[in-house]
């Protein structure tokens, strides 16, 4: 699996659990770090947890693929999975709009994903 499919799950998986306006940033060109974001956000702390328990649990059951690393779930206000090439934030309504990642991003293209939700985030 490349990491743009990758992100795609985890997209569905974080949109599938009630994350919203759920981006995904291909920061190949700009970042040495990974190749792509998957920026969402959730109202409050449970649905941030719920999200980020979701993308951890699908990218295991369906790809056999766990995070090197999980910053901030006990705050649950942005919660990072890393999954090398991946990075996956998650945050509160309120600390996304704090920290803007897709406006410091602003030159990284969106990439497109289809939510597997009826009534889920509208693609980018």
């Amino acid at each position: 699996m490349n990491s743009f499919d990758l992100a795609r799950a985890a997209a569905a998986a974080a949109d599938h659990r009630g994350a919203r306006d759920v981006v995904l940033l291909d920061v190949s060109e700009i970042l040495t770090i990974c190749d792509v974001f998957v920026i969402a956000s959730a109202p409050n702390t449970r649905l941030v947890a719920a999200a980020a328990d979701e993308v951890e649990q699908q990218l295991f059951v369906e790809h056999g693929i766990k995070p090197a690393a999980v910053e901030g779930l006990d705050a649950r206000r942005w919660v990072l999975l890393d999954y090398g090439d991946v990075i996956v934030h998650l945050f509160l309504d309120e600390e996304r709009d704090y920290y803007r990642l897709e406006r410091l991003y602003s030159d990284a293209p969106r990439l497109e994903w289809v939510p597997n939700v009826a009534g889920g985030s509208a693609a980018n």
